[in-house]
């Protein structure tokens, strides 16, 4: 096993203190948004074995199955297919789908075929593999995930009593599911400037109104409005309008899958994702919005987001998801409880984000011990068993395979 020397992204919406209140370190006033643990070739972690710091996505590619496991190879190729962040919400996100992996070796085949560079701002595929995610809250955590029901958004519409809304309105209240979600969100996206800037102006100051009044849909209002304020005259937030405003507890999460429009707003959570850089953005923010592709990858489907809680088992507690590149699972370890055995085929990272672990291993002829405390991880190559001990809350990333 190796300590992990990880990386912190500061993009522009990332909060100022939530990361260094968890690592236990001074404030910078930068901002520090995400806290990367992996091998993606972005900002891969490093380890020391005793030549000095390497990155984790070198030492994997000298070693794919010793590091990763012959059943990991075999699924996935020889690269970790997962990556490991925490990420610190200080103002929202970009309100963003993620392309299925059909989708996805299709559209970076086109791009490569046409010749966009691969660092070119309007280009959409970065790689040919999907982007599933699961966030989990470590504090209460604000996003919208995935779009309500026609019929109940046409009521929240209908109540901000706006004019340029009620087209919207007719749209959602006549046609079919799939066929309303499209239509009002081609409009919106579609829009002349000037005329869907003063729509929002307009929603977003009767939605600030009504959060005041309380009621069933005060804090999504509360929301909505908070991006117009972010994000003046963007048709974004009239698109996130359509969606399920979610409001997560510690220790819940969500899973999103292909196509589903999504956007973090704040907060601190633990995210697993398969290893993909691949976002089509349908607004809140200045960068490229390509309108007829992301209606391609868009799945028009109504639902519950669907928060998950773990389902535990033997003191493990599991996020369930229907994918195989990555499972998080966490241990809450209580004080003078036993050490408990931890061992997988398919290689691990392990973030403590309370208390202390300690991580006992006895791989080879010698034996090695670990203590991480929180913001600190470890990877563990496939097959190394370990024993974990100590007092607080550790995650756990590996594979399905």
């Amino acid at each position: 096993m190796d300590r992990l020397a990880n990386t912190v992204r500061p993009y522009a919406w990332g909060s100022t203190t939530a990361i260094p209140e968890l690592l236990g370190t001074a404030p910078t006033g930068e901002p520090q948004a995400e806290l990367w643990m992996g091998a993606h070739p972005g900002a891969p972690s490093r380890i020391d074995r005793g030549a000095g710091p390497v990155s984790l996505a070198e030492v994997i590619d000298a070693a794919p199955e010793t590091e990763l496991g012959p059943d990991t190879v075999r699924a996935f190729g020889p690269r970790l297919p997962f990556l490991l962040k925490v990420l610190a919400a200080g103002a929202p996100l970009s309100l963003q789908v993620h392309p299925d992996l059909a989708q996805a070796k299709e559209g970076f085949a086109d791009e490569e075929r046409r010749g966009v560079p691969i660092g070119a701002g309007h280009r959409n595929y970065k790689d040919a593999n999907h982007k599933p995610e699961l966030i989990c809250a470590l504090t209460p955590f604000d996003g919208l995930c995935g779009f309500r029901h026609p019929a109940q958004t046409a009521d929240l519409l209908e109540a901000l009593d706006v004019d340029d809304l009620k087209p919207y309105v007719d749209i959602l209240r006549a046609s079919p599911e799939e066929d309303a979600l499209r239509e009002v969100l081609t409009a919106v996206l579609s829009a002349e400037h000037h005329e869907i800037a003063r729509t929002v102006e307009r929603a977003a100051l009767a939605a600030e109104q009504l959060a005041t009044k309380g009621g069933e849909h005060a804090a999504a209002y509360a929301a909505y409005a908070g991006l117009a304020h972010h994000f003046p005259g963007d048709p974004g937030v009239l698109a996130a309008m359509l969606l399920h405003h979610v409001r997560l507890q510690p220790g819940e999460a969500l899973f999103l899958g292909a196509g589903i429009p999504h956007a973090y707003l704040s907060g601190l959570g633990v995210e697993l994702m398969a290893n993909s850089d691949n976002v089509l953005r349908c607004g809140l923010t200045p960068k490229h919005v390509d309108v007829p592709e992301l209606l391609r990858v868009v799945r028009f489907e109504a639902g519950d987001p669907g928060v998950l809680r773990p389902e535990a088992v033997d003191g493990e507690e599991t996020y369930e998801t229907p994918i195989d590149e990555f499972r998080l699972s966490r241990f809450v370890l209580a004080p003078g409880a036993a050490p408990r055995p931890l061992h997988s085929r398919t290689p691990q990272v392990l973030l403590c984000t309370a208390g202390t672990v300690r991580l006992h291993s006895a791989a080879g002829n010698a034996a090695a011990e670990l203590t991480l405390a929180p913001g600190e991880s470890a990877f563990v190559p496939a097959d190394e068993r370990l024993t974990l001990s100590g007092e607080g809350t550790l995650f756990r990333a590996t594979v399905v395979a």
